[in-house]
């Protein structure tokens, strides 16, 4: 395993050079245990005041849902305009696809659809690990880098987004792939860890197993590793095993919050 430093910063897409320290976006990131949100900086590409979150209700119905999403809204009113709403399912045309860790009453719904419906504001719907590996790519731990990235996410399940030259290919939701018989996410994630009470040792033994799959697929350039564990990082990084560069996100659990405002603004919601 190689750890290294970020590359030099690459520069922002067009539509974003001209955009200022006022242009703050919310941006909503769901989760299978929490929903965060906070207002971002989509120029500088940082959060402005604190993250915020709640508990992503029981069951994580639409429904049940957009009540919080809107209290969350309501505490943040320094964010004006557009929204970014970054989600754990494929997300195509706008459609949830999937719906992993929340409820299946979320398959076909339009989520940006119901986010306009409940504040009046523009909203734009994508893949959470997409919008995570956003963020990094454009302001984080994979600024500069052209080659093949993988951004992993380690929370309630395992979120992946992979770019090459810079370029996403969404929707990879490689967490989902077989792994000793089942996803890979119910073996290896953040919350496995917690839940069977693996030390170090024994959960990254487990993402080593993993990385080195990803690897034989792929052949990345680089990992990135992401999630709120990643704050840990020093503490696991020496038990880490790959041919591929690993670091950990710099943006650790806003990652999702940041990118989310991010493809709004890029996407034009």
């Amino acid at each position: 395993m190689v750890y290294s430093q970020p590359a030099a910063v690459r520069p922002p897409p067009d539509n974003m050079m001209g955009m200022s320290m006022t242009d703050n976006v919310l941006g909503i990131d769901v989760g299978g245990s929490s929903i965060k949100a906070g207002v971002v900086d989509v120029g500088a590409g940082q959060m402005v005041g604190e993250l915020i979150s709640a508990p992503t209700p029981r069951p994580a119905t639409p429904d049940a849902m957009m009540p919080v999403i809107a209290a969350l809204a309501a505490r943040l009113p320094d964010a004006k305009g557009r929204i970014g709403l970054a989600f754990p399912a494929v997300v195509k045309h706008g459609r949830a696809r999937t719906a992993a860790n929340v409820d299946h009453a979320w398959i076909g719904a339009d989520g940006g659809a119901l986010v306009r419906r409940t504040l009046n504001r523009p909203a734009l719907f994508l893949n959470d690990a997409d919008a995570a590996g956003l963020a990094e790519m454009r302001f984080g731990a994979g600024r500069g880098e052209n080659g093949t990235v993988i951004m992993l996410t380690f929370g309630t399940g395992i979120g992946t987004a992979l770019f090459t030259g810079g370029h996403l290919f969404p929707n990879s939701e490689l967490g989902h792939m077989e792994l000793n018989g089942m996803d890979a996410e119910k073996w290896a994630s953040a919350h496995v860890k917690t839940v069977q009470g693996l030390d170090w040792e024994g959960w990254i033994e487990r993402v080593n197993v993993y990385l080195e799959r990803m690897h034989a697929m792929f052949w990345p350039d680089l990992f990135i590793l992401g999630g709120a564990i990643s704050e840990r990082f020093a503490d696991f990084a020496p038990l880490l095993r790959s041919e591929a560069r690993i670091r950990p996100a710099q943006f650790a659990g806003q990652a999702g919050v940041i990118g989310a405002a991010i493809a709004a603004v890029e996407a034009n919601a």
